[in-house]
């Protein structure tokens, strides 16, 4: 295991811990995938996060025999859809399934969410649907969980839960904070008798602005040495050109 691959496991796990602390997850009902080369690294199934280590995480192929998988443990019984996904959309690097409460409870009511708040367009489009109904670990799940995601970067699972995507862990935990923020403030909006939206202008608008929105990478601040020698610069040029005159 290269070290690039077992921080990428670390965070898997960390992601795991944070979002059942935050009460986005509960016990051992979620999942996160993350895309690592020409693999899928996924939770194992049925373990607590507390006593889940870098080596339990379970290691798939991308490409070839389907289904097949190396460590210690059995992947996550959603394992399917995780793969489906990423063989499906290049574009996404981390996968992020959880029972949050409120996006359950629209998903119960086998509610999409319409475009009821501007983030809405971080999710690339005017909606979040609501996949239909299959027994979870299925193939048939899997496929109306696709079918729901596009265009789309999360949709709810009928009397399930919810899927968030994102190019990579960070921004897919970060959209899938904001699906049950979302599906908690329709829920509420409709306690209160119903729910304006948003037309689908005022969506693509906000949706230009979030182009370069979301978590951003820290870039890496300049040594004592390299801030030196970039003050130092100028002052040599000048020297050069004193001795040239």
């Amino acid at each position: 295991m290269t070290r690039e691959e077992r921080q990428l496991r670390e965070a898997i796990i960390a992601k795991c811990r944070w979002m059942n602390a935050s009460g986005l997850n509960q016990g051992t009902s979620g999942n996160i995938s993350a895309r690592y080369k020409d693999r899928m690294l996924i939770t194992p199934s049925a373990t607590p996060y507390d006593a889940m280590k870098p080596e339990m995480i379970a290691s798939m192929p991308l490409e070839g025999a389907y289904g097949e998988w190396t460590g210690p443990l059995q992947p996550s019984t959603e394992w399917r859809f995780h793969l489906d996904i990423m063989r499906a959309r290049p574009d996404v690097g981390g996968i992020v399934h959880t029972h949050s409460t409120y996006a359950t409870v629209l998903a119960i009511a086998r509610k999409s969410i319409p475009a009821c708040h501007y983030m809405m367009a971080a999710f690339g489009g005017t909606d979040i649907r609501c996949a239909g109904y299959a027994r979870y670990g299925t193939k048939e799940l899997s496929e109306l969980a696709i079918a729901a995601l596009e265009g789309r970067n999360g949709c709810l699972l009928a009397n399930h839960g919810m899927i968030a995507l994102g190019a990579n862990l960070d921004k897919a935990m970060w959209l899938a904070v904001e699906l049950e923020t979302i599906a908690r403030q329709y829920y509420l909006s409709l306690a209160l008798g119903s729910a304006c939206t948003l037309s689908e202008e005022e969506i693509a608008e906000t949706a230009k602005g979030f182009s370069t929105y979301g978590p951003q990478t820290s870039q890496p601040k300049p040594t004592t040495k390299a801030r030196a020698s970039a003050k130092a610069a100028p002052r040599r040029a000048e020297k050069k050109r004193s001795r040239k005159r």
